[in-house]
């Protein structure tokens, strides 16, 4: 009680961020109970009936389910493969660079795209790679045939991947750009009188600096694996390309908000948590057991 008395101004200030916590992630997980309800509006959440597990076995054996999950593990699972790395990299790139100058000006370019709204992202993609587009017209000037790759479920995938790649991977970083900057002078000097190259440097000094954060971002990425969002896919879609671009994220969309079917949407919904919850818990218990052991070694 002495130290809560003493700490009162500082635990004051958690009190916003507590309420905040509450009203906008934990009062509205009441919302779950729709996922086991046959909702109805007039009747409330409360007085809705009670059906189980009954959407969520519509879901699983409904004739989308593979199609949905297929396409939604390869979008992420892909889409983190191409894209964790290249933050590190870049990090590293920009760490070598004595001019503050010329660093200061290439963060900037780097970062800016990560600004650009998700529809303007979609906008430029279709501007660029629409079959009047520049780089259709410039394939095709060098004798290459292309297919239409708006159209293409094929080219939707790696559309999806490497524009977010490039939108995101100059911010995601800055926080590995932050943790090479504490890295104290005196090791790099002690580094350059033992006659290290720049690759052992890097090999010694600067990626055992990193490891923490990139263990903590690669939990975090597998954790929010299924949590794609369905802005970009959405806008993405065309009639033609839906068996790839089709995702659970657009489903619980269109079947929730276009179609009204709130509890079989908040079953999908649900589902898709509970998945991101076991991978997250599950990566968490991988990294701990090999720290446990590397530590007894």
């Amino acid at each position: 009680m002495t130290k809560l008395k003493n700490q009162k101004y500082l635990l004051m200030l958690l009190i916003p961020s507590v309420l905040i916590t509450l009203v906008f992630k934990y009062f509205p997980m009441y919302g779950i109970t729709l996922a086991f309800k046959d909702y109805n509006p007039i009747l409330g959440i409360a007085g809705s009936q009670w059906v189980g597990l009954e959407h969520f076995r519509d879901f699983l054996t409904s004739p989308n389910f593979m199609r949905l999950l297929e396409n939604s593990l390869k979008l992420s699972i892909y889409g983190l493969l191409w894209g964790f790395f290249p933050p590190i990299i870049i990090a590293l790139m920009l760490n070598q660079i004595m001019s503050e100058k010329i660093k200061s000006t290439l963060q900037t370019i780097l970062y800016m795209p990560n600004f650009i709204s998700t529809v303007i992202i979609v906008g430029i993609i279709f501007l660029l790679f629409s079959s009047s587009g520049p780089i259709v017209s410039i394939l095709e000037s060098i004798g290459i045939n292309v297919p239409n790759f708006l159209t293409n479920p094929g080219s939707f995938r790696s559309l999806y991947i490497i524009s977010g790649i490039w939108q995101g991977m100059g911010w995601a970083s800055l926080l590995y750009t932050a943790v090479l900057s504490g890295i104290p002078p005196e090791l790099y000097e002690a580094a350059d009188i033992d006659g290290a190259t720049i690759w052992q440097k890097i090999l010694y000094i600067e990626l055992p600096t990193m490891r923490p954060l990139i263990i903590i971002n690669l939990i975090l990425s597998v954790g929010g694996i299924m949590n794609i969002g369905y802005e970009k896919a959405y806008l993405m879609q065309t009639s033609l390309n839906l068996p790839a671009s089709e995702i659970i994220d657009t489903y619980v969309y269109k079947v929730g908000l276009q179609s009204g079917d709130y509890s079989y949407s908040t079953a999908v919904g649900l589902f898709n948590t509970v998945i991101n919850l076991i991978l997250l818990i599950t990566t968490t218990l991988i990294v701990n057991s090999i720290n446990r052991r590397k530590e007894i070694k």
